[in-house]
């Protein structure tokens, strides 16, 4: 089930930072104590291979996210153990050393299981073990999620494991709502600062259109 247009969960995650230090982060709490935007987004392992290029992708990215008020927190189900490990692995081997926001460490899979997310793939009832058993990774696909001030989801997407997020279209995404939270217009299909907005009337779109 879709959460744009919900509150995002109210839960806190244990996490790591690039200094090793063991946090506890509230995504919801984030946004609305701090009055900023957050991007979360999930990959599915540490130490894999599509999913460095992410993390090094929104670090260069960092400072255009920080002029837009933007926190950028990465996650996975791994241990802050294996975060630390793998923040200590030099880019040319694969590893994320230079990334400094903080990832999450959804190793119990509260806010994960929350979100829908984990690729948990089959489940069956065993009678003799009763219990589930799945045949799933049970990780993480790629999900990303873009949330207000006040703690909404305005953005969430979900891609499959082998493919790689556009950075830029958080960016474009970003911009566009605050468009809409500053003037009260709507942002149209390939709509990038700068370019014309519209009124959310029949005049508004006749106008756009006529003119585009």
């Amino acid at each position: 089930m879709s959460l744009v247009g919900k509150k995002f969960p109210n839960i806190a995650v244990d996490a790591m930072d690039h200094m090793g230090d063991d946090l506890k982060i509230n995504i919801f709490q984030e946004a609305v104590s701090k009055g900023k935007k957050v991007l979360l987004f999930w990959y599915p392992k540490d130490f894999t291979f599509v999913c460095p290029t992410e993390l090094h992708a929104f670090q260069e990215a960092l400072p255009e996210f920080e002029k837009r008020h933007t926190i950028v927190i990465g996650a996975s189900c791994d241990t802050n153990e294996v975060h630390f490990a793998w923040l200590n692995t030099a880019k040319d081997n694969g590893g994320i050393e230079g990334v400094t926001y903080p990832i999450l460490a959804d190793t119990n899979r509260n806010l994960s299981k929350l979100l829908g997310i984990l690729d948990i793939g089959k489940e069956e009832y065993d009678e003799e073990l009763r219990e589930v058993i799945t045949e799933g990774s049970n990780v993480t696909y790629r999900a990303t999620y873009l949330i207000d001030e006040d703690g909404k989801v305005f953005h969430e997407s979900v891609n499959d494991m082998p493919l790689g997020r556009n950075v830029k279209e958080y960016i474009r995404l970003i911009d566009a709502y605050a468009h809409v939270q500053k003037h009260g217009e709507v942002c149209p299909a390939n709509w990038e600062e700068g370019k014309e907005a519209m009124s959310a009337t029949r005049q508004g779109v006749a106008s756009y259109l006529s003119a585009n």
